[in-house]
């Protein structure tokens, strides 16, 4: 299976570079398989597509603004992005993390972010990330949030603002860590969610803290030569339970975004039981994978080529969505992770 098997014409101008006037006010293109129906509505009308029992499991990481702006004690700009904690010396904050500035940062350089607040660049470690060791007064993440700025993806092509810190962050997020957001989750309101269980559908949590791997495109041809980025991931016992209570009576299980059915899939036995726990997923999947827990999907429109493409094409079939991609760019749907919204059941 090729890379090129993946692509699709996409007008730049469909690339979403804001959020809808409203949370809840994108459009939704729902999927059947069985059928091979593709319906246009409005994101709302999901509650439709929605009976009595079903399960819906929502990831509720949440963004950090992980991008910090500094300089070197010379004067030059650096960008330091976080990606994720590294276990330092006790008493030391270090990170794994990107950096840029320009010219190439040696081991030993200091970056000051603010007074009492800056970071030493460390030894590199697995390309392309470096390790940087930080310095402070006061609660780190307390710092980070105030003089950091959220990360924004690459196809966004302008400087967050004050909207994106609720904008690009669901109304479920809770646990800090994600460098990227869970973008199918930014269409749901309390009201929606409320709807929800009011028509009976039990709502679950897991975490799974999206990391930069959701963005680095795939460099090899062959598809099944790639490997993807570790991600961390919680399942609580709760969840678990109710999953497991769900499929053996025979209810569905929809996944809310592509990192929802990556923690579900990683943590489920041969069996189709899901396990509790903690965990580092690095599952890559692709057509020809045979989904253990995940019944349908509510999902974002995901860039050419990439794992999330390939992710919901292993969901849906590749032709159906690559003929579901085509019909979104003829209705002027608007893609990625400010755009609208797909149903697949």
């Amino acid at each position: 299976m090729l890379l090129n098997d993946f692509d699709f014409s996409l007008p730049e101008e469909l690339i979403a570079q804001v959020p809808a006037a409203k949370r809840d006010g994108s459009r939704l293109m729902c999927l059947d398989r069985a059928s091979g129906a593709i319906e246009v509505c409005s994101f709302p009308d999901i509650l439709a597509c929605f009976q009595l029992g079903d399960v819906l499991v929502l990831n509720d990481t949440k963004v950090i603004p992980a991008r910090l702006l500094g300089n070197k004690l010379t004067g030059g700009k650096v960008e330091v992005l976080l990606v994720r904690p590294h276990s330092g010396a006790e008493g030391e904050e270090e990170w794994l993390c990107l950096t840029k500035s320009t010219r190439s940062l040696k081991e030993g350089t200091i970056v000051q972010f603010s007074p009492g607040f800056r970071a030493e660049i460390l030894a590199p470690v697995e390309a392309p990330y470096r390790l940087v060791r930080f310095e402070h007064s006061g609660d780190f993440m307390e710092l980070v949030e105030e003089h950091g700025h959220l990360p924004l993806p690459p196809y966004i092509r302008r400087e967050d603002d004050v909207s994106d810190r609720s904008r690009y962050q669901t109304v479920f997020a809770r646990e800090k860590g994600a460098v990227a957001a869970p973008t199918a989750g930014l269409h749901f309101t309390e009201d929606i969610l409320q709807a929800l269980r009011d028509k009976g559908v039990e709502i679950l949590n897991l975490t799974l803290h999206v990391g930069l791997g959701t963005f680095l495109p795939v460099r090899v041809e062959d598809i099944k030569t790639h490997r993807m980025h570790s991600e961390c991931y919680s399942i609580p016992q709760q969840t678990a339970d109710a999953v497991n209570r769900a499929r053996a009576e025979g209810r569905r299980i929809f996944a809310l975004g592509t990192t929802s059915t990556r923690a579900l899939e990683t943590a489920a036995t041969a069996n189709g039981e899901l396990k509790a726990g903690r965990g580092d997923s690095e599952i890559f999947i692709y057509p020809g994978y045979r989904f253990k827990i995940v019944d349908a999907l509510v999902t974002n429109f995901h860039l050419p080529k990439s794992t999330l493409l390939m992710l919901v094409s292993a969901f849906a079939g590749r032709d159906f969505i690559l003929e579901a991609y085509r019909r979104a760019v003829d209705e002027r749907f608007r893609f990625f992770s400010y755009g609208d919204c797909m149903l697949i059941v």
